[in-house]
């Protein structure tokens, strides 16, 4: 076994001893922490991440790449997690019991304190959803009723990649609280993280109809 398979076991290990014993914040602090301590560059990669989480990784992936994109006014990380969500998504989709990255996306290095920035500020918001949290109608976050959730993730992950200001916030609260309800078993939660993404997506289709109309007004008056 080489150095970094150890290490990556050592933290495999470690996540899934915080993970049973405490919520989904406090997992992911840890997980960021470990990382960094594993790492000469303060850097780790998706693929560093996905080999430290438990079952539940879907979970923990979804809610680690949708807190950049819940906060407005952070540049930069909801372009780098935009497409590993949509493979995410997909997967659930198609039945898949744990996630897989392609080289490419598995490969894509971030920096562990921007993340943590990203955690500490969004903790605030997450702690109460996390106290709500408790296992209902839990035939949601499993077998055909999470494909199902899967397939509905592929519109509200879609919608970030969206090249407009700020378009990226409501989206990703409802990734976010989707994804504390997959950690949690928590069917509600689950449900209200789907709505909260459809709602928006349903926003940006009536006003983007509505400025199309108004444009054609426009062009037409002007002929």
């Amino acid at each position: 076994m080489n150095e970094r398979t150890s290490t990556n076991v050592g933290l495999a290990d470690a996540s899934n001893h915080s993970a049973n014993a405490s919520g989904a914040t406090d997992v992911l602090r840890r997980t960021l922490d470990q990382l960094e301590t594993a790492s000469d560059t303060g850097e780790g990669t998706l693929g560093d991440v996905l080999n430290t989480l438990d079952a539940r990784a879907f979970g923990f992936l979804f809610l680690l790449l949708a807190l950049p994109c819940c906060l407005p006014f952070v540049y930069l990380l909801p372009q780098i997690v935009a497409l590993p969500m949509l493979a995410l998504a997909a997967q659930l989709a198609g039945g898949s019991t744990h996630p897989w990255m392609p080289t490419k996306l598995a490969a894509r290095s971030f920096k562990v304190s921007a993340f943590r920035k990203v955690l500490d500020r969004a903790e605030r918001y997450l702690g109460w959803i996390e106290r709500l949290a408790r296992p209902r109608f839990s035939f949601l976050t499993e077998g055909l009723g999470l494909r199902l959730v899967g397939l509905l993730l592929l519109a509200p992950t879609a919608s970030i990649l969206v090249p407009l200001p700020s378009t990226n916030t409501i989206p990703g609260i409802g990734v976010a609280v989707a994804s504390v309800g997959l950690i949690e078993r928590d069917g509600v939660l689950v449900v209200a993280g789907l709505l909260i993404g459809f709602l928006w997506i349903a926003l940006l289709l009536t006003l983007g109809l509505e400025a199309t109309t108004i444009l054609r007004e426009m062009a037409g008056s002007g002929a």
